[in-house]
């Protein structure tokens, strides 16, 4: 689901301008199977709408626990499911302009999640690939969703915060 229906909602009232909305990140982490188990590898996905890597991200429902949010967005968008380990870390997007001109600013919350099954794929049309990277080989994406793979793959207990 792109645009969550209470989205397309205040939009009709609003039109583009600013909205100030919740959101998660999911750092999907698993151990690579076969000839290099051991490997930490970390799921990504490409974005439709910049053709950029990027993590799992969604925007939560009213009402929505965070966590319940992060395994929903891992099965819509991936098609693989989780477990959510821990709160990696709590940072402010920088605006961000969408493709129809919507502007945004999101609160995340990023978390650290070790993936429990389900093949990896493609689950909708915001992601036009789904693929596992080695954590020290990632692909080039925008330095403020590394900063959250980086929070979700660090053995830190304590969540980290922008101050």
């Amino acid at each position: 689901m792109p645009i969550p229906d209470f989205v397309v909602e205040l939009r009709r009232m609003v039109g583009t301008h600013q909205l100030w909305l919740p959101a998660v990140t999911a750092v999907i982490v698993r151990d690579r199977p076969g000839e290099q188990a051991g490997t930490r590898e970390v799921l990504l996905t490409l974005r439709a709408d910049n053709g950029r890597w990027a993590p799992v991200t969604g925007i939560l429902d009213p009402g929505e626990e965070p966590a319940v949010a992060a395994v929903r967005e891992a099965r819509e968008e991936t098609c693989v499911d989780i477990e959510v380990q821990r709160l990696a870390s709590v940072s402010v997007s920088p605006p961000i302009t969408h493709a129809n001109g919507d502007l945004g600013i999101y609160l995340d919350l990023t978390f650290a999640c070790a993936w429990t099954g389900g093949e990896a794929a493609v689950g909708d049309d915001e992601n036009t690939e789904v693929r596992w990277w080695p954590v020290d080989a990632l692909p080039e994406m925008s330095p403020w969703l590394l900063e959250r793979v980086h929070a979700g793959l660090s053995g830190e207990t304590a969540t980290a915060f922008r101050t």
